[in-house]
């Protein structure tokens, strides 16, 4: 392993607990560059930064800005998509999804030391990403959502258990997971959790972030994760 892949290791570690995600549509008026200042306060380790419409231009601004932030906060800053976006500005990782480029020719642009995340919907696309060189994945959606325009139907828990017992692989449970029913998530083994809607949604985000990651860590602490 080279001195890049190690350092690509120990990032993959830090997938676990709340993972935050941009959604400029669902904040309330509120800018990124506002609402991922207060995931951070919040004391958030990872955000992702997904904007599906907005002009290049803008988002390569707010991720200049957003890297700085999390790297000072000591959080995980990954981009959605945009292989050389991230690069661009120094991300920590890039996330992908089924019909975007393939892992390798991600890799190829990303280079050894960012991660490289795929969104599964599967089993078998769970199994075959390690295969691929994924870092970690998504599992979802685990219910129904609407925070994208082209997502797939809800894959339910039962898809969550399977990667549970059978995936290596760091994982982020996510789609249409709620306060209502983040309880159960936890319950059937997720140790990173994604809330979009309520986290850029909520009154006071710092509050909600803060609140969630300690229901999240608290779990594991206590050794039922």
């Amino acid at each position: 392993m080279t001195e890049k892949q190690r350092r690509r290791a120990e990032k993959a570690k830090r997938i676990r607990g709340l993972y935050c995600i941009t959604a400029e549509r669902l904040s309330k008026g509120r800018g990124n560059l506002e609402v991922v200042r207060a995931m951070l306060s919040g004391g958030a380790k990872i955000i992702q930064y997904r904007e599906k419409n907005m002009p290049m231009l803008r988002q390569y601004r707010q991720c200049l800005e957003i890297r700085k932030m999390t790297a000072d906060a000591g959080a995980l800053f990954l981009i959605d998509d945009h292989a050389d976006l991230a690069v661009a500005v120094g991300a920590d990782g890039v996330h992908v999804g089924q019909d975007d480029l393939p892992v390798a020719k991600v890799r190829e642009v990303a280079g050894e030391e960012m991660l490289v995340g795929l969104s599964t919907h599967n089993p078998e696309q769970a199994r075959e990403a390690a295969a691929l060189g994924a870092d970690y994945i998504d599992v979802g959606p685990l219910f129904e959502t609407h925070t994208k325009e082209d997502v797939c139907a809800p894959v339910g828990t039962a898809y969550l258990d399977d990667v549970v017992k059978n995936i290596a692989l760091p994982f982020v449970a996510i789609g249409g997971i709620k306060t209502s029913n983040l309880e159960t998530v936890l319950a059937h083994g997720a140790k990173c959790v994604a809330l979009v809607s309520g986290v850029v949604g909520a009154e006071d985000i710092s509050r909600t972030v803060e609140e969630l990651r300690k229901k999240i860590d608290r779990r594991t602490e206590e050794g039922l994760l």
